[in-house]
């Protein structure tokens, strides 16, 4: 699939189209069949059919264990789409697989994983927002959205959206890239971070730079986002132009951060399914997908 925008990237919702009708919270569940979106820790529940992998449809699984409570997120080609927790302990039959989200294999179709990832987003929020963070108490939920609200002191609660910086720093034809130490062996991709209290994007931008690697930048352009929902990041893309200083690795943040250029690539770079794919892809090796 072309992507000339970042707004067509799995995990945004133009990904679904008029395909997905999204439901307000606490929105009856009718009981007829439908689609099931089950998490299962970092994992979204698939099954293995001759056309790929695709999520459960009809009757609530068999398999499903029966503390596992359905939230309706909306409805997905006109059958309720439900999401479901599980626990990573709960064993699953041979004709279904727990399949990684950030599994190096693309295995999943974009839309798969954007209606998983929302499914992880809201099974995420209606796990924390039980009790009021500021009384204690517990909460309720606030017609037409997905809000919560404090029985105690009234106060309200909305999911909480954390924005994110991921930028692409350019040296004439070298880019800087750096990499994680959980990260899987060879693989780099680009410095980010959350933003600061009292910080701008570019700030934020200028600041990880150099905590991280040591580099100072300039010119820096904001060229897309991603909802990245693991568990409520917004990634917010930019490129920006080397201004100086000499590469020194913060190692609580980073094991390595070198210059490549697309005659020296590291051995493994960001999934397509990410705005860090995209930004090298557009940025640094100026490909465009067909």
């Amino acid at each position: 699939m072309s992507r000339p925008e970042t707004v067509n990237l799995p995990f945004n919702a133009t990904v679904l189209a008029d395909r997905f009708v999204p439901a307000t919270q606490g929105m009856p569940d009718s009981g007829e069949p439908g689609i099931w979106a089950v998490i299962r820790g970092g994992a979204l529940v698939v099954e293995q059919r001759e056309g790929g992998l695709c999520l459960p449809a009809g009757e609530r699984p068999a398999w499903l264990p029966a503390g596992a409570d359905p939230v309706v997120i909306g409805r997905w080609e006109g059958r309720p789409l439900r999401a479901v927790p599980m626990a990573a302990r709960e064993e699953l039959p041979p004709s279904v697989v727990a399949e990684p989200f950030n599994a190096s294999a693309e295995r999943l179709d974009e839309a798969t994983l954007t209606l998983g990832g929302m499914a992880q987003q809201v099974l995420h929020w209606e796990r924390n927002s039980r009790c009021c963070p500021r009384c204690g108490a517990v909460t309720e939920r606030i017609s037409g959205g997905w809000g919560k609200r404090c029985v105690a002191c009234d106060a309200e609660h909305f999911p909480h959206i954390h924005p994110c910086v991921i930028v692409l720093v350019r040296r004439g034809d070298e880019f800087l890239l750096a990499r994680k130490p959980e990260w899987a062996p060879g693989r780099y991709g680009l410095v980010a971070g959350f933003l600061d209290m009292g910080e701008s994007l570019e700030e934020c931008v200028r600041r990880e730079v150099r905590e991280e690697t040591g580099v100072e930048v300039t010119n820096i352009r904001y060229v897309g986002s991603q909802c990245w929902p693991f568990p409520s990041q917004l990634m917010a893309g930019f490129v920006a132009d080397y201004a100086g200083g000499e590469i020194r690795v913060d190692a609580t943040e980073i094991e390595d951060a070198r210059w490549f250029c697309t005659d020296l690539m590291p051995p493994s770079i960001p999934p397509r399914r990410s705005i860090a794919r995209w930004i090298i892809d557009h940025y640094a090796l100026n490909l465009e997908e067909s």
